[in-house]
């Protein structure tokens, strides 16, 4: 299913956890940091900024998240395999023209940015970027759909 974004933020929302997906809505280089050295990626408006929640939470710090990679290009730090801070992750984001979600790698630790960590809830959900939008597959029953308007979410009917 499409959903036309502009500027908003949509929100995808199981049970236990959520992810936010919004338009890059400029084009910026996005610096990814390792251990290994650093990487460069060509961003453009309609490629998306996802961030994944995969234990729920607050919405709040997941949206600020999501605007200071996308506004203020913030770098993205990806952590080694076996780092224990992966653990204690509560939000990850990646930048990319189509992702899919997958609650079979660690937190924080994947550095491509075609495949995002999510809960199993939201798992094999794939995002692409479109003509001012987003296109969602693989959506299970039950997720709830909506835009964030300011601090308040719109839920989307079917």
């Amino acid at each position: 299913m499409r959903y036309p974004l502009g500027d908003r933020v949509l929100l995808v929302q199981g049970d236990h956890s959520f992810l936010l997906a919004g338009r890059a809505l400029s084009d910026f280089n996005l610096f990814i940091e390792t251990f290994e050295g650093e990487s460069c990626e060509k961003v453009h408006p309609d490629d998306l900024v996802v961030v994944s929640a995969p234990e729920g939470g607050d919405i709040e710090p997941a949206r600020m998240l999501l605007e200071l990679v996308r506004r203020y290009h913030l770098p993205l730090l990806v952590l080694p395999k076996d780092h224990p801070g992966s653990e204690r992750l509560s939000l990850v984001v990646s930048v990319a023209e189509s992702l899919r979600l997958s609650c079979s790698i660690r937190r924080g630790t994947h550095p491509g940015q075609h495949l995002l960590c999510s809960s199993g809830e939201l798992a094999g959900i794939t995002l692409r970027g479109s003509d001012d939008g987003v296109e969602l597959e693989g959506v299970p029953p039950g997720i709830r759909i909506g835009y964030l308007d300011g601090r308040a979410v719109r839920e989307i009917t079917h």
